[in-house]
């Protein structure tokens, strides 16, 4: 497997040294990091309608397209929720032409970096994996950006793949916004109607093939243990896998 390590493809602010001092030092820091990840986390209040949502939809397969930041963390998130089948980092929100992580990074094509999320409803719901989104996976509140990343490609956006998920999503964004969950508005946007492209394979199972990355190590592991901390209910420890999923199939 080609490791995305060596690729000149991965923008100025994603590339480290990778010398083993530079790794070391990542990993004296992740105690630090972890620390401070933490302190932004909350578990943020359940959506209010959750139940009448959960008698409405259908038992079967569905998926929720959604953007944070760096698809990295998003999906590796994701990847350790019971119910989800599938994390696949991708492009959202842009055309198929343009869905290329050498376009995408220039941040002209309308796109973002997205995760689309396959889960079965009947074991988690489309709203808790919305309250997962905004409670640990990124910050709602910047704009633009999540981290050391900037530009509308790092953008806060929910792609809904139906007019209930739609709705759904507003209802909870509204919902959060009048209980000022943040100190800050929320500006994550919804995107009706955008096609989900796969980002390429070397981006795919990234945070679970390189844990050692200091990117991952200092902005995504934290993550994962937020999700543990604040959802034990709902955090998994081994991770699904798209490539395995591929190689099987």
């Amino acid at each position: 497997m080609k490791s995305p390590l060596s690729t000149s493809a991965l923008p100025a602010r994603r590339r480290f040294a990778l010398s083993a001092a530079a790794v070391f030092a990542a990993l004296a820091g992740y105690a630090q990091a972890t620390a401070a990840a933490t302190s932004e986390a909350r578990t943020v209040p359940p959506f209010a309608a959750d139940g009448a949502a959960t008698a409405a939809r259908p038992a079967e397969t569905e998926t929720a397209v959604l953007a944070g930041g760096c698809f990295w963390g998003v999906q590796g998130v994701f990847q350790h929720v019971k119910g989800v089948t599938n994390a696949v980092s991708g492009y959202a929100g842009g055309d198929r032409k343009d869905a290329s992580y050498d376009a995408v990074s220039t941040g002209a094509t309308g796109h973002a970096e997205a995760v689309q999320v396959t889960f079965d409803p009947r074991q988690v719901s489309y709203a808790r994996i919305l309250q997962i989104f905004f409670s640990v996976a990124h910050d709602p509140t910047q704009l633009n950006r999540q981290g050391p990343d900037h530009g509308p490609q790092y953008r806060s956006a929910i792609f809904p793949s139906n007019p209930r998920q739609q709705a759904v999503a507003q209802a909870y964004i509204a919902q959060l916004d009048k209980a000022r969950v943040w100190p800050a508005p929320i500006v994550t946007k919804i995107e009706a109607g955008k096609a989900f492209f796969p980002a390429e394979d070397y981006h795919q199972d990234f945070l679970v093939r390189n844990p050692r990355y200091p990117y991952i190590v200092y902005n995504d592991l934290p993550k994962i243990e937020d999700l543990k901390r604040l959802f034990p209910a709902e955090y998994r420890p081994e991770p699904v896998l798209v490539m395995a999923g591929r190689k099987a199939g």
